[in-house]
């Protein structure tokens, strides 16, 4: 035998009853949700496009782990919690993700240890690194139907660095230096479309031009009748962007920094809600307007739409309260009320909010400890591809199920982190989950949900 087991030992006894635990339980897995993870994958591919994407410079008659495994193996992992490469030496032997990756669980040769992992994240060049990219919007072209009109949310989220990486910012604001990741999501699925490493700083125009040409003619190749819509806040409202969209049958919707020019063409409104609002019993009024605006960057006038919104507000050293007026402008290329464009398309980008923080916080994406930017950029890719898994894995919860509109975190507690004993026979793999799992009718029902449709 080559493998030491354990002698068993006793913990103090239950009602009289002797406590005796040992390690004879047979192969077992803490990460029984990695049976969904697969089957997510089967259904959606993204592990394997990125795979076909990923440059392989090895010798084929050498090659223990294909390219498909250890990329299948850190999502999968990442997915589950295990954020680091450094957690797949103890992953290696587990039972699950062997199995998730193709692999035998007990006669499977081990999976790729942490050196092969971090190999694999700074093989890729930076043209090697913008084709893994690339191949994010692909995989959202070819996964989402379209319709008729698409938003598309751009934003960017700070992460700070820990270390000598490139790229590397100082940012005032958070007070340290880190990295400003663009993230894009497409709204009506909640996928994500692509993620950019970048440095933490505001986006020059010309950056938020290029990402938006890019981005927009990427996924034209899968949606030829669908015209999309850009939606951001004011660091990405940048002339050549919006140059860009009109001039390219695209539409957009961006945050306006307000200015005196600005406010003097909403004086009249503003003064007219003062008046409603000191007459009127309610805390808040606001108002809507809509105008013309050509500032002196633009070569062309553009519509704006500026909320107004009048409360009390506490004066500063002082007991008493004063009128104000809080003012917000939109630039855009859409049609519509002021109200409309305002309320019902433009506040909605805080969704983004919640996706970007499932993206960072749950599954750690902001963890780039590698020191080469163009290593960051390909786990950045990594993690967004367990983005794709986990959303797989929720989109087939049935939406009758508050499960369905849960957090990660949450599905990873009640539908991956379950422990399961792995058998596999000459002709049959058994795996076996506790009975007393409070989960298991809506586990069933996610695993067959995702199996594919006919016979």
């Amino acid at each position: 035998m080559t493998d030491d087991t354990l002698l068993p030992f006793d913990l103090p006894s239950v009602h009289r009853k002797k406590l005796t635990v040992d390690f004879a339980g047979g192969n077992q897995s803490s990460d029984g949700g990695l049976l969904l993870l697969r089957q997510a994958e089967r259904k959606l591919g993204v592990c394997r496009r990125l795979a076909d994407a990923m440059p392989d410079r090895r010798n084929p008659s050498r090659i223990c782990h294909e390219m498909f495994e250890m990329v299948m193996a850190r999502v999968s992992a990442i997915a589950c919690g295990h954020e680091d490469a450094i957690d797949l030496d103890r992953l290696r032997h587990d039972p699950l993700l062997k199995l998730a990756v193709g692999r035998c669980p007990d006669s499977g040769a081990p999976l790729a240890s942490q050196s092969t992992i971090s190999r694999l994240e700074n093989a890729p060049s930076r043209t090697e690194a913008a084709r893994l990219t690339a191949a994010l919007v692909d995989q959202a072209g070819t996964t989402v139907k379209p319709r008729q009109q698409e938003i598309l949310d751009i934003d960017d989220t700070f992460c700070a660095a820990h270390g000598g990486q490139q790229l590397a910012f100082w940012n005032a604001h958070h007070d340290e230096r880190g990295f400003a990741s663009m993230h894009i999501y497409h709204v009506a699925s909640g996928t994500p479309v692509v993620t950019i490493l970048r440095p933490a700083r505001t986006p020059k125009g010309t950056e938020v031009r290029t990402v938006i040409k890019h981005v927009t003619k990427r996924l034209r190749r899968h949606w030829p009748k669908t015209r999309i819509i850009w939606r951001g806040d004011s660091h990405y409202g940048r002339v050549e962007a919006m140059e860009w969209a009109e001039d390219n049958d695209a539409d957009y919707i961006f945050g306006l920094a307000g200015n005196a020019a600005l406010d003097a063409l909403v004086a009249e409104t503003a003064d007219y809600l003062r008046l409603h609002h000191a007459m009127s019993s309610k805390a808040k009024l606001r108002s809507f307007a809509s105008f013309m605006y050509q500032a002196g960057s633009w070569k062309r006038p553009r519509k704006v739409v500026a909320r107004l919104e009048c409360s009390l507000q506490p004066v500063a050293g002082e007991t008493g309260m004063r009128q104000e007026v809080d003012i917000r402008y939109v630039v855009t290329s859409l049609k519509g009320s002021a109200r409309h464009l305002y309320e019902n398309v433009y506040c909605q980008r805080g969704q983004m909010e919640n996706l970007i923080k499932l993206h960072k916080a749950q599954l750690a994406s902001d963890r780039m400890s590698c020191h080469s930017a163009t290593a960051n950029q390909v786990r950045l890719v990594l993690h967004t591809a367990a983005f794709w898994l986990m959303h797989g894995v929720r989109a087939a919860i049935p939406q009758t199920n508050p499960l369905a509109k849960g957090e990660f975190a949450t599905i990873r507690e009640r539908l991956i982190k379950i422990g399961a004993r792995v058998i596999e026979h000459i002709a049959r793999i058994r795996v076996q989950l506790p009975t007393s799992c409070p989960e298991r009718a809506r586990f069933r029902a996610v695993a067959l949900g995702l199996m594919p449709s006919g016979p």
